[in-house]
């Protein structure tokens, strides 16, 4: 289950199932038809269990990801029903749940639950929390965003409840740094914890790390200052993936050889709309040793930029990172980069060229400026019109018709459109005129020049003929049109 900051469930109260199960039932037999009821104040999460699995809202079916039902042996005159359909993720998200219930029950009905969602309910109160998690014993992934735990105190006895959890998400939970720190100590097998919208300004450090942390979301907090980011790395040796965007970091402004020992294994890094405005903070990420994923987008160092300029001098700036943005970097992409990065620098003065400069020029040498090439289609071109003894020079539009162009002529030669024939003399041709006898032919397909030439001659009555005043370049031949 991938956890994101505000999930969007169905409510616990209506009784209907999860949407991706009952999109499982081929023959539509699901029952959804309970009524919304009030939610009620104070709800355990048994209570809510057994409305929202009982084979009345959730019948069972075999097919993959239903679970199992659940038969348990309780109390003469337990309140619960005699079975549940318990699939091995539960879904309770919004369901106005805040204790715990009979742990006995929880033991009975959960012991094969991997992964649990609490998210958006009223859990306020670890201690319950905890009997919950401590009666499911196979619990990997626990989902505890949007309770309101910020004034709520953890003792490490509870703590210990959450030892077999994996994966743990306290997204808009306002739980205290302190609280992270007691549970941290306490979950030997922490892999992935999600933090994000929490108000940190501060960290502390720890004493005590956790070795087995892989992936830390801190998204949308306001950790400004580097020296709170540094606590970080110690805290987690083994920290593989740091996702901190939108928490408005200024700068980082450890030394190269401090910056090497703090994420000895990161490889991924998010700092998205942060407030990074130098590029010697980009440069400091190389000292990461095994950094190869970074995503930078919306810091105010890159607004200046073209989309092309963003990208070329990052991947530049950064050569051991193979993805940006998402984005593979492939060696082709790496090498024009580099390469645009010694052009786009070639006319600073010495003292504000960068360091990353140096160490390109000494790879591909000092690069002259590419040659700029306009390959747009040419729009007008400046021609001679010739007419009997008349001789003019006109600018006419490429991207008009034969037709069109016909309609413009008609004040320079006095014809109608219909009075005259059109030939296109291209000056650097052994073929001679071409008659532009088609209507609707674009004139930029004669591929027309400044300088080449446009005869008109008069039509003229049929069975007569006209002579067009010798040409230079017809090499004094008479053209005599056809009736």
């Amino acid at each position: 289950m991938e956890p994101s900051l505000q999930k969007p469930t169905m409510s616990c109260d209506s009784g209907l199932v999860e949407r991706n199960i009952a999109g499982a039932d081929p023959e539509g037999m699901w029952d959804s038809g309970a009524v919304d009821q009030p939610e009620e104040e104070g709800r355990t999460f048994m209570q809510v269990l057994s409305e929202k699995y009982s084979p009345e809202n959730f019948p069972y079916r075999r097919w993959p990801g239903m679970g199992v039902v659940v038969v348990p042996t309780l109390p003469q005159g337990s309140p619960m029903k005699d079975r549940l359909n318990l699939p091995s993720v539960l879904v309770l998200a919004g369901c106005g749940i805040s204790h715990a219930g009979e742990q006995r029950e929880i033991a009975a009905f959960c012991a094969h639950v991997m992964e649990l969602d609490l998210s958006h309910n009223k859990l306020q109160d670890w201690h319950e929390i905890s009997k919950i998690v401590s009666n499911i014993p196979n619990l990997d992934f626990l989902n505890l965003s949007s309770n309101p735990l910020s004034e709520v105190v953890l003792e490490p006895s509870g703590a210990k409840a959450f030892a077999r959890v994996r994966r743990l998400v306290l997204n808009n939970t306002q739980v205290s740094w302190n609280t992270v720190l007691v549970l941290t100590r306490e979950m030997p097998e922490l892999e992935e914890l999600f933090l994000c919208l929490n108000e940190y300004t501060t960290v502390s450090a720890s004493t005590v790390p956790c070795p087995t942390l892989r992936l830390l979301h801190i998204t949308d907090n306001n950790l400004q200052d580097w020296a709170e980011v540094r606590k970080i790395g110690p805290m987690f040796p083994g920290l593989e993936t740091l996702v901190m965007a939108n928490c408005n970091l200024s700068s980082i402004q450890d030394s190269e050889d401090t910056l090497r020992r703090l994420f000895p294994n990161l490889r991924s890094i998010n700092l998205h709309n942060s407030g990074l405005n130098r590029w010697e903070d980009i440069e400091k990420l190389n000292q990461f040793p095994k950094l190869e994923d970074v995503r930078l987008q919306g810091i105010p160092l890159l607004q200046t930029y073209t989309n092309t300029e963003r990208r070329s001098l990052m991947v530049a700036h950064l050569p051991s990172v193979s993805s940006l943005n998402g984005s593979v970097v492939t060696d082709g992409e790496r090498e024009d980069s580099e390469r645009f990065f010694i052009r786009y620098h070639v006319d600073y003065p010495e003292e504000e060229l960068p360091y990353r400069y140096h160490c390109l020029v000494t790879k591909y040498g000092k690069l002259e400026p590419l040659a700029e090439i306009d390959l747009r289609p040419r729009c007008h071109a400046k021609v001679e019109v010739h007419c009997e003894d008349k001789v003019e020079e006109v600018s006419i539009r490429l991207d008009q018709t034969v037709a069109e162009l016909k309609k413009q002529l008609r004040t320079v030669v006095q014809l109608s459109a219909n009075q005259m024939r059109l030939y296109y003399i291209d000056k650097e041709s052994v073929f001679g005129p071409e008659e532009m006898k088609y209507h609707t032919r674009a004139l930029h397909s004669y591929s027309i020049q400044d300088g080449d030439e446009l005869l008109v001659v008069p039509k003229a009555g049929r069975g007569t003929t006209t002579t067009a005043k010798p040409l230079s370049n017809l090499n004094s031949k008479t053209l005599t049109p056809p009736p």
